[in-house]
Order: C-alpha cells, then sequence, then structure tokens
C-alpha cells in the first residue's frame, strides 16, 4: 500500500508489524509475512540506523520497537494507521493477535 513512499515491501511490513504489536523480532515479521529473513534484518537495520526504531536484545532475541524520539514518530503512525486501515479485515485481526505461550496439549483449534 505505502510501499512507494518507503521504497521497499519489506520496510512496509515491518512498520506494519511494529505498529500492530508494538514490539516484534526479524524472525518473528518473517514468519508472519512468510517472506525472507535476510530481507527484514537488512530493513530492520537500516530503520534503526534512521533514527526511526530502537532495539533491545532479550536473551539472544533482539527485539525492535518505534524510537519515541523519533522526530517524526506520530506523522508516521498516523500514515500506517491509514494504511493498516486499507488492509484486510482478516489480515489487520491476524496482525493483532499476539500469542505468548504455547497451545494446550490437546485442545482444539
Amino acid at each position: 500500500m505505502i510501499e512507494p513512499l518507503l521504497g521497499s515491501t519489506n520496510a512496509e511490513r515491518v512498520l506494519i508489524f511494529l505498529l500492530a504489536r508494538d514490539e516484534g523480532y526479524a524472525s518473528g515479521v518473517a514468519k508472519f509475512f512468510g517472506t525472507d529473513l535476510y530481507g527484514i534484518q537488512k530493513q530492520l537495520e537500516k530503520l534503526e540506523a534512521g533514527g526511526v526504531l530502537a532495539s533491545r536484545t532479550v536473551g539472544r532475541t533482539r527485539l525492535y520497537r518505534f524510537n519515541p524520539r523519533c522526530p517524526f514518530l506520530n506523522e508516521l503512525r498516523a500514515l500506517l494507521e491509514k494504511a493498516l486501515a486499507f488492509y484486510p479485515e482478516a489480515e489487520r485481526e491476524r496482525l493483532r493477535i499476539v500469542r505468548r505461550r504455547p497451545r494446550r496439549r490437546g485442545k482444539p483449534l
């Protein structure tokens, strides 16, 4: 949707994912969108170097989130929320579901 503005499909995917979930890691974004991990990692690094994202390490995982010191964060969030409104409803719901623990054994889907 906003790929032409951002210059990359992976940049849009990363930003939309972080908007919906507040924070995330490279393999989680890649797995969600079914895309190449390397491309997602490069976009995360580029956005962090540009000051749009900030990261922290938890164990062996690097978690990314929006940098609160980014001067145009409010405008970027508004643009991403508007773009997210044009995503299909099923995709928006999938983005917002955050599983923090495994499903109980034998529990039906």
